[in-house]
């Protein structure tokens, strides 16, 4: 494996890229095949946009098939389940901020789940190892580069 990194993610994100993968793979490819196919028919190459469109995206579908293909060979599964009352990976935690008394939501998942305008933050942000291992009541503090900020936990379901 090398210097290669481990992508942290649930069995169902796992099995959504390897569908997604087969997708690509198959329909997909076939379909960028055909395109540039048809490009070549309208002739001269070196004035053809479509077929400079069709091999800029064959480009890209084989740069997203490499890219899911190292992330399902590098896949770490985390299993949903946390301590009782304590934060881990598929944790629904409730938290007020110390500074601004706002109360937010967020569901602890893996980094290839994570998803911050949806309230989904990654256990390997600074943020989401702030609140891992801890429990109701107790506060936590995040760095960030500028400052610290402070929260509260409020409430945990696992």
């Amino acid at each position: 494996m090398g210097t290669e990194s481990r992508f942290k993610m649930s069995q169902e994100r796992l099995a959504e890229l390897k569908e997604e993968l087969k997708y690509l793979q198959t329909t997909r490819e076939k379909e960028v095949a055909e395109q540039i196919k048809e490009a070549r028919s309208f002739g001269d190459l070196s004035e053809n946009s479509e077929y400079d469109e069709a091999k800029t995206e064959q480009g890209k579908l084989y740069s997203r098939i490499a890219e899911l293909q190292n992330l399902i060979e590098n896949a770490e599964i985390v299993e949903m389940v946390a301590a009782a009352g304590k934060v881990g990976h598929g944790s629904k935690v409730k938290v007020r901020s110390v500074e601004r008394g706002t109360v937010e939501e967020y569901f602890v998942v893996g980094s290839q789940e994570a998803n911050p305008m949806e309230g989904m933050i990654s256990s390997d942000s600074p943020f989401g190892r702030s609140l891992m291992g801890h429990g109701v009541g107790e506060s936590v503090v995040v760095e960030a580069p500028a400052m610290q900020f402070r929260y509260e936990i409020l409430e945990i379901e696992n």
